[in-house]
């Protein structure tokens, strides 16, 4: 048969990921810091975008001080006018220009100067008088009077002059302090630092002996016996008995407390004395310096109850982005640029950058919207009556139900949280595996069963400890079928010990009580 060239006509279906869309999906899995980060970055890029205003009027990228904001529309919106940057600045009354120039009077006449920040805020509901008091409390930032933090190094470095005066040994004692972690522990070994400088090690020793008796108690220690036993020197409690039990801090993480009471050469009273001084001691001495701003979880969704029953479900408006295309600036420039020019061509690519990002967003919140509501609805018996009523859910069930992909699901529920009446909790908590019924009945939550777990054992007594048999026999008699080796991981997990190590523990307790 003759080869011949010749055309068909064929359809076919294909995906293509586009940088949008790629972006899109990336969206949909931000939080709300690393989402607010984004929008910034793009505000600087795009000259269309912008942060739409506030309570005050006034976007938080505002570039102008008067008193009107700045007009922009959403995507598809209409606004008024914007006058173009140039013509704000070569156009206007001639009383605006003391505001762009150095026309004030400060220099001149210090009398008539303008507001200025109070020297001491706390007084300013006593003395009206003072600069930049008023009644309303304005004129002022707090952040001007706050002090900074010093951290771990700074304080080791303010101390290190009062107990060593050799240079040298200050060349030692920073090349120490460099080693230390977050907690104050010293991570390199004196025979590194001793090679390392090329001094002798008893010299290392020596330094590191008087740099573990700055403040805080417990720094340059190396193990976490070691930091214990420089807190309790310090107190002046570091006797014999105390130092063997320092010493063995694994046969107290056991709760073998015959043996120790053996090593010790104490009784039980003197024993869970001596506990109870460990239990005051800092274990990490130098995280209260740390200087690192823990942030404050904020809920992506807020539930509520509703009159009739029901749950409300909306989106947090703190955590929404509010971003609005300015379609009048790109008019204006587009209307005195040329078509063929590259600005045009820009301006053109940035409006469909805007546009393509607010649709994102909106797609977003809608996203999150339909899988909140269906966690709800799942989830209805745990916001009425408790963890006990948590049900087994997976991302499979809400993906069907709101006819989308795991997938979605999953990068929707990641680091998202939800305030219920419950409590504050991540979405991925909801989701639970299911363990099945004694009776045939419906399934258990995992987290419910975990819960029964550690309520059982919070109410156990002494002469009753109940063992993970004991345990599997209680909640087979509650409907739920469960391994002793699950009960095992699950009590592990929830850094639960032993019957054992409990029943020790408990009854030292008891005896020491009084019991």
């Amino acid at each position: 048969m003759a080869l011949a060239a010749s055309l068909f006509l064929r359809q076919n279906q294909s995906l293509v990921m586009t940088p949008q869309l790629m972006q899109s999906i990336q969206l949909l899995q931000m939080t709300h810091v690393e989402l607010t980060q984004f929008i910034e970055q793009e505000v600087e890029k795009n000259p269309l975008l912008e942060i739409a205003a506030g309570e005050d009027g006034r976007g938080a990228d505002d570039p102008f001080t008067g008193d009107e904001p700045s007009h922009a529309e959403n995507a598809g919106g209409e606004d008024s006018f914007q006058p173009d940057l140039y013509d704000n600045a070569t156009t206007g009354s001639a009383g605006s220009a003391p505001e762009t120039l150095d026309g004030g009077l400060d220099n001149v006449f210090p009398d008539d100067t303008g507001p200025r920040a109070a020297d001491a805020p706390e007084l300013l509901g006593q003395w009206k008088s003072m600069p930049g008091g008023s009644e309303d409390g304005e004129g002022y930032d707090l952040d001007d009077f706050v002090a900074s933090r010093k951290t771990l190094r700074d304080v080791l470095n303010e101390q290190i002059p009062f107990v060593l005066t050799d240079a040298i040994d200050r060349l030692i004692a920073q090349h120490l302090v460099d080693q230390l972690d977050e907690a104050g522990y010293l991570q390199g070994s004196t025979a590194e630092t001793a090679l390392k400088l090329g001094k002798p090690v008893a010299n290392i020793e020596r330094v590191l002996a008087r740099l573990q008796e700055l403040d805080p108690p417990g720094v340059f220690a190396r193990t976490l016996s070691e930091c214990l036993a420089i807190q309790l020197r310090a107190l002046d409690r570091l006797d014999p008995a105390m130092a063997v039990l320092v010493d063995n801090l694994e046969l107290l993480a056991r709760r073998d407390f015959a043996t120790l009471k053996k090593l010790c050469g104490v009784n039980e009273e003197d024993l869970l004395d001596m506990l109870a001084e460990i239990r005051k001691l800092d274990p990490k001495p130098g995280t209260r310096y740390e200087t690192s701003a823990s942030e404050a979880v904020v809920p992506d969704i807020v539930v509520r109850a509703a009159p009739d029953g029901s749950w409300h479900v909306e989106l947090n408006p703190d955590t929404l982005p509010r971003v609005l295309v300015n379609r009048d600036y790109h008019a204006a420039v587009s209307s005195r640029t040329s078509r063929d020019s590259a600005d045009y061509a820009f301006l053109n690519e940035c409006l469909q950058t805007a546009n393509w990002l607010t649709r994102s967003l909106d797609q977003r919140a809608r996203t999150i919207m339909k899988v909140a509501n269906e966690i709800v609805r799942q989830q209805d018996g745990f916001l009425m009556h408790g963890v006990d009523h948590l049900r087994p859910l997976n991302l499979k069930t809400v993906a069907e139900a709101i006819g989308m992909h795991e997938s979605t699901v999953s990068r929707v529920t990641s680091n998202k949280y939800m305030l219920t009446p419950r409590g504050l909790f991540e979405l991925k908590y909801f989701f639970t595996v299911s363990i099945g019924s004694a009776e045939g009945g419906d399934s258990h939550s995992a987290e419910s069963v975990r819960h029964r777990i550690r309520t059982m054992i919070a109410q156990e007594t002494p002469e009753a400890v109940l063992s993970d048999d004991d345990i599997v026999d209680a909640l087979h008699k509650g409907g739920v079928e469960l391994a002793r080796r699950t009960v095992a991981k699950y009590r592990e997990a929830m850094n639960i010990p032993s019957s054992v190590q409990r029943r020790r523990e408990k009854r030292a307790l008891a005896k020491a009580s009084g019991g």
